[in-house]
C-alpha cells in the first residue's frame, strides 16, 4: 500500500476543525494537523498533493441507486427537462429522432418524462408513440420509473395487453410495466457491465465513494448483482465500494439463506420490494383519494388511492425470515397507507421475533415520505433506519409541485419531514435514487437544507452527515469509522473546489471561514440556494483514488 500527505487546503474533522493537511496510508487515516507540522512528513511519504485551499471532506455515501438503470438512462433518450424537453411535442419530436437511427429489432429506450410540467398536462399515447416512431417498438419510462408508455410493437410482442397494469392508452403500472421494463433492459453480460462502469464512474465524479444498489427482479438478475459486487468488492477495482440489495420476498428463513447463498457480499434482502408505489404515477397506497384525479389514476389502476403491493402478512413473513438469515430487510414505501401496512407487518414479526432482534437487525425502509406522528413514534419503537432523498422536495415539493397537485397543498406540506425524524433520532440516509433524481450530492445537500417547509429544514452538519456517515451506519459498518476524517478511519474522502467554505456555529447560524476558535466547527462549502456547486476534483476509496483530475 501507499501513502499520500495532502497539505495546503481545508480538512473537514471534527476532530481537529482547523486541520490543513491529512496522511492517508494503507488504505486509512493516519495522522491530521497543520501544514507546518506536514513539512516534516513529506520526506517519508510516497505523494504529496499540494491541495492549494481545496476542501477534504468525508466521501459522500449514495443509499439508494440503480447502477444499471442509471447506465441505460446515460444512452437513452432523455425526455427530463434539465434534458431540454418541455413539452409533449418535444418529447415526440425527441423519439421521432431517434427512432430514425434505431436499428431493426432495437427497443427504443427513453426516460424521465414528468406530465406535471409540460403545458399539455398529460404523458404520450401509444398511438402518439406509433406515429413518432413509425411502429418501432419503444418504451418510454415516467421519471419515477413506477409507471411507463409503450408503444404498439412492444405491447404486442410482450402480451401486454393480457397483463394486470394495462391501459389501451399504452401506459403500464404493477405486473405490465415490470413485463416491459425487463424485456426492454435485456441485454448481454459484456453490455450490462459496460453500463455498470459508465454508472460508477458518475458516481465517483460527484465524490460519492459508495453506493447501496437496490437490485430486484424487474430492475437486474441475480447474475448481475453477483457480477457487481465481484467486480466492485476490492478498493484496486478503483471503482466505488457497492452495498448489495436483493428485493426478493421471503417467506421462510430459507429463501433468506438461499439467497445469501446465490449472492454472496449481499447486505440485505429488499430495498426496492415495493409495498407501494409512486405519487408522480399515482400507484403509492394511500389513505384517501389522490385530489387531481379521484376516479382513474394514470396508467390505468382501477384505484383512485393508489395500490397496495404487499400485505402486513407478508412484510412479517419477510422480516422474520431475514431477521433470522442474520441480515436486514428493507422496503419501498411512499404513501401513508402503504406505511401503515408495513408497520403492521414490523409489529407481527416483533411479536414473533422479540421486539429487541427486530430493533437490532436495523431494517430499512425506503423514501418514505409520508409519515405521521404515529408512524413516528412506531419506527423509533422498531429501530428502523430510513433512506430518503431529499432531490424529491426539491424536484416536487411546494404548493405549486408535483405533491400538491395528486394529494393538495395541506397532505403535500407533510412530505418528507427531514427535521421531525432527526429530532425524533431515527437513523437517516441520503441517495439520489438514481436515475429517478441524478448523482449530486451536494444538491440533496442542499435540498435538505431549504427543504420546502421551513419548519422541516435541516442544519448542513446534519444533513452532510445523512449523505456520508449514515450510508455507512444503515449498511452496518458504522463500527469501522467510515464517513469521518479521523485517524485509524478508512480513508474515503472526496477533494473539492468551492468559491465560499464556512461555519456553522452551535446556535446553528453560518460564519464565512474564520480563525475564530469560537467557531469550532468543520468548514463546508457555502450552500446558500445561489451559491455555485462546489466541483469534485478528486475521490478516494479505502485510499485508492477512484475518480481525479488532479494529475
Amino acid at each position: 500500500m501507499s501513502s499520500t500527505l495532502y497539505r495546503r487546503g481545508v480538512i473537514h474533522a471534527p476532530s481537529d476543525p482547523f486541520a490543513e493537511a491529512v496522511l492517508v496510508a494503507d488504505g486509512v487515516i493516519a495522522w491530521l494537523g497543520t501544514d507546518d507540522a506536514a513539512s516534516g512528513l513529506t520526506d517519508s511519504v510516497d505523494e504529496v498533493i499540494d491541495l492549494d485551499g481545496a476542501l477534504v471532506a468525508p466521501a459522500f455515501v449514495d443509499a439508494h441507486a440503480h447502477l444499471l438503470e442509471t447506465g441505460f438512462v446515460r444512452e437513452g433518450v432523455d425526455l427530463t427537462g434539465r434534458g431540454g424537453v418541455r413539452s409533449l411535442a418535444e418529447a415526440l419530436d425527441r423519439v421521432a429522432t431517434a427512432a430514425r437511427d434505431l436499428p431493426p429489432g432495437v427497443v427504443l429506450l427513453g426516460h424521465g418524462w414528468d406530465e406535471t410540467s409540460w403545458p399539455e398536462g398529460r404523458g404520450p399515447t401509444r398511438e402518439e408513440l406509433d406515429r413518432a416512431s413509425a411502429g418501432a417498438s419503444v418504451y418510454l419510462a415516467r421519471v419515477d420509473v413506477h409507471s411507463a408508455v409503450v408503444s404498439t410493437a412492444l405491447a404486442s410482442a410482450l402480451g401486454l395487453e393480457a397483463e394486470r397494469g394495462w391501459s389501451p392508452d399504452g401506459c403500464v403500472v404493477g405486473p405490465a410495466h415490470h413485463l416491459a421494463r425487463v424485456a426492454a433492459r435485456a441485454v448481454d453480460d459484456r453490455r450490462r457491465t459496460a453500463l455498470y462502469l459508465a454508472a460508477l464512474a458518475d458516481a465517483a465524479a460527484h465524490g460519492i465513494a459508495s453506493v447501496h444498489e437496490h437490485s430486484a427482479p424487474y430492475i437486474d438478475t441475480r447474475d448481475g448483482l453477483r457480477s457487481l459486487l465481484e467486480m466492485t468488492r476490492d478498493p484496486e477495482s478503483r471503482l466505488p465500494s457497492v452495498v448489495g440489495y436483493r428485493g426478493e420476498l421471503c417467506v421462510t428463513v430459507d429463501d433468506a439463506r438461499e439467497l445469501l447463498e446465490a449472492i454472496p457480499g449481499l447486505t440485505g434482502i429488499g430495498g426496492d420490494l415495493n409495498v407501494d408505489g409512486s405519487l408522480g404515477s399515482r400507484t403509492a397506497a394511500l389513505r384517501s383519494p389522490y385530489r387531481d384525479d379521484p376516479t382513474a389514476s394514470a396508467g390505468g389502476s382501477a384505484t383512485p388511492a393508489g395500490e397496495l403491493y404487499l400485505t402486513g402478512e407478508q412484510v412479517s413473513n419477510h422480516v422474520a425470515a431475514v431477521t433470522r438469515a442474520g441480515v436486514h430487510a428493507g422496503f419501498h414505501v411512499i404513501g401513508d397507507l402503504a406505511m401503515d401496512e408495513l408497520l403492521l407487518g414490523l409489529r407481527a414479526a416483533a411479536e414473533v421475533e422479540g421486539i429487541e432482534a427486530i430493533r437490532a437487525a436495523g431494517h430499512r425502509a425506503e423514501s418514505a415520505a409520508m409519515i405521521d406522528a404515529p408512524h413516528l413514534a412506531a419506527l423509533v419503537l422498531l429501530g428502523v433506519r430510513l433512506s430518503m432523498q431529499p432531490a424529491f422536495d426539491a424536484a416536487w415539493g411546494g404548493p405549486d409541485g408535483m405533491y400538491a397537485a395528486r394529494l393538495g397543498a395541506g397532505r403535500a406540506a407533510a412530505l418528507n419531514p427531514f427535521a421531525d425524524l432527526a429530532a425524533a433520532g431515527l437513523p437517516l440516509a441520503f441517495g439520489s435514487d438514481s436515475p429517478i433524481t441524478p448523482f449530486d450530492p451536494w444538491g440533496a445537500v442542499r435540498a435538505a437544507m431549504w427543504h420546502h417547509q421551513k419548519d422541516q429544514r435541516l442544519s448542513a452538519r446534519t444533513a452532510f452527515r445523512a449523505h456520508t456517515r449514515s450510508g455507512w451506519r444503515l449498511a452496518g459498518l458504522a463500527g469501522t469509522g467510515a464517513g469521518e476524517l479521523r485517524i485509524g478511519a478508512p480513508a474515503h474522502l472526496a477533494v473539492w473546489r468551492a468559491e465560499h467554505l464556512v461555519a456553522e456555529r452551535a446556535d446553528g447560524t453560518i460564519t464565512a471561514w474564520s480563525t475564530d476558535t469560537n467557531v469550532g466547527a468543520p468548514l463546508l462549502p457555502d450552500l446558500e440556494p445561489s451559491a455555485p456547486d462546489p466541483v469534485c476534483i478528486r475521490t478516494v476509496r479505502d485510499g485508492v483514488v477512484v475518480f481525479d483530475t488532479m494529475t
